[in-house]
């Protein structure tokens, strides 16, 4: 039976498995190799995945959540339409519906994966991707680093010794990894990032200049108070897409045009957001964001205890690494030639596909020597920080460190377990904590107790507490945290997302597009009734009634009448826009 490799990205996620000894992507059932990491409601409240979810995220953004990744571990709820989920179980439902596919291509029921993570995550965001994965159907054989997971695509079949420095620019997240690799060896020296830091920031970047510009030129304020909630939500969603869009465009051009006719209508006059973005101007616009890079960078290099003449092979990983401004920046910055061996957006999935197939034994056993990504302590004496682990600590590792009570005769203590490396302990991430009772009862500083942190291969933290004298001993547990699903929660979670998320995702998924398509169409006839003559009308309306009869049939004449009345829809608009810059000049000229 065939282990699964997965990497669940913020914007994107990919499936893989070992062909023999080669690794293979998966495509989905559109046929794309990426799947868009949105989720969305449908109107008969299935669970949408993928491009379904995305190509209804304008027309309803209140029934769709991207970018989930990026408060995975956190105490938050999404709410779709009327209903509320874990991020856990919106993570589920992308990796079951990655699940589906496989199985789909594969011919067979598949019950274990590996999935990647940045290397920065904390424990409570690597429990939450394990906690999504169980919710999917999974046993998840590993919680791989996604920087571990690329150096693993590039050093297949390698048998050279090589250093290397990936530096994983993604969707949502950012990672740099100092790695040693050796005949199917690999030892990560050290580990840095920033988890709220990736190319989604770019685009809200792009999306807020395209805003400011609107303001500057038609004296509109995209945000203003008399927009309602709703509108505003789709206008940002608008902006946000055109943002990303004109972002790749100039990655390959030196200027792009941004066109979002009809993006606001005051006193039933629509207004057109058109405008003109250069390479230079978004260089500008994301400065701030690449530099934060540099922190990261320069801080795994030194605690790897290396220079940038040691680095033999310099890898992109992330589709924001696309970017020639993030190209360049790494480049200057290192003093050397990049590494293009590897797919940016692939190698990560590949890197998950190989140690599938290392757990499976389809490989030779390829040793991988991952590390801590934060310090690991506990909270002691007037607030201070005590570091049990350090960061870049080589995993997986169990140590011990002795305390001392800090009250005569006391036998019971609080254990508050932080991730980080602040001083006061406060100011870090905290883990959890719990009461430890049964300390031999003694002066204050004479009883001890160990505090024992077990750190496994997946990044997870077992912390236990033990008396010497009376050898009771007592483990954490985080059940009372919010960030953390009960197995009895996992489970109601898994029966509610597999019976949601549909094998049939697809026909749903077209019928979704069709509304959304149906509803801006109709929109588009009410709002802009001034400018539409008759005949323009009766197409429109032609167009969507073919549309809602084809809705009856099966998905390929959904698809022919969406393509349809997309052609018809933008010819009228860009007739209504063209009626419009005519009625303009005239008025110039009065």
């Amino acid at each position: 039976m065939n282990i699964l490799g997965i990497d669940f990205g913020t914007t994107n996620s990919l499936i893989g498995y070992m062909d023999k000894d080669t690794p293979k992507l998966i495509p989905n059932a559109r046929d794309s190799l990426l799947t868009p990491s949105v989720v969305g409601m449908s109107e008969t409240g299935d669970l949408l995945v993928g491009e379904a979810a995305k190509n209804q995220s304008i027309a309803f953004p209140d029934r769709t959540v991207a970018s989930i990744k990026r408060i995975l571990g956190e105490d938050k709820t999404i709410t779709l339409g009327k209903e509320q989920f874990t991020p856990q179980e919106i993570a589920g439902a992308i990796i079951k519906r990655l699940k589906l596919d496989a199985e789909e291509h594969l011919g067979e029921i598949v019950e274990e994966a590996v999935i990647t993570v940045p290397a920065y995550f904390s424990d409570a965001q690597r429990q939450a991707v394990k906690d999504a994965g169980e919710i999917a159907g999974f046993v998840v054989e590993r919680i791989l680093n996604e920087p571990t997971a690329a150096a693993l695509a590039y050093g297949l079949n390698m048998e050279s010794k090589d250093t290397i420095m990936v530096y994983d620019f993604g969707g949502g997240t950012f990672d740099v990894s100092i790695i040693k690799s050796r005949e199917g060896a690999f030892r990560v020296l050290a580990t840095n990032g920033d988890v709220q830091l990736g190319g989604d920031d770019m685009d809200w970047a792009i999306a807020d200049w395209l805003k400011e510009n609107f303001q500057k030129n038609e004296k509109v304020d995209l945000e203003g108070k008399e927009i309602d909630e709703i509108q505003k939500r789709v206008i940002q969603q608008r902006l946000k897409d055109a943002a990303e869009n004109a972002k790749k465009d100039l990655s390959e051009h030196l200027e792009t045009t941004i066109n979002l006719p009809f993006i606001y209508t005051e006193s039933e006059e629509p207004k057109h957001l058109k405008a003109t973005l250069t390479r230079n101007q978004l260089e500008d616009i994301i400065e701030p964001l690449v530099q934060r890079t540099k922190k990261p960078l320069e801080q795994s290099m030194k605690d790897a205890k290396l220079s940038y003449k040691d680095l033999d092979s310099i890898l992109l990983v992330g589709g924001t690494t696309r970017i020639p401004k993030v190209k360049q920046f790494v480049e200057d910055l290192v003093g050397s030639t990049l590494d293009h061996k590897v797919d940016p957006e692939q190698s990560v999935a590949l890197g998950a596909a190989i140690q599938a197939g290392v757990k499976r034994g389809k490989l030779e056993e390829m040793v991988i020597v991952d590390v801590a990504p934060h310090s690991l302590g506990i909270e002691v004496k007037d607030g201070k920080f005590s570091v049990v682990i350090p960061r870049n600590t080589a995993i997986p590792c169990s140590k011990k460190k002795p305390y001392v009570t800090t009250q005569d005769m006391q036998t019971e203590a609080q254990i508050t377990i932080f991730q980080g490396e602040q001083e006061v302990a406060s100011k870090n991430p905290k883990l959890g904590d719990f009461v430890f009772s049964g300390i031999d009862s003694q002066d204050a500083g004479k009883a001890l107790v160990d505090v024992l942190f077990d750190y496994d291969i997946n990044g997870i933290v077992k912390v236990t507490a033990k008396d010497r004298a009376s050898k009771k001993a007592k483990s954490v547990s985080f059940k009372t945290s919010q960030k953390r699903l009960s197995p009895e929660e996992v489970r109601e979670s898994q029966l509610e997302i597999g019976v949601r998320t549909s094998q049939k995702e697809n026909e749903i998924g077209e019928t979704s597009e069709a509304n959304a398509l149906i509803y801006e169409a109709e929109a588009f006839i009410r709002d802009r009734k001034k400018f539409i003559g008759k005949e323009m009308k009766t197409s429109l309306r032609t167009a969507i009634a073919n549309l809602q009869r084809a809705m009856d049939h099966d998905e390929d004449k959904i698809k022919s009448e969406i393509e349809h009345l997309q052609i018809i829809l933008s010819d009228a608009e860009i007739t209504v826009m063209s009626v419009e810059d005519e009625q303009e000049e005239e008025k110039k000229e009065e």
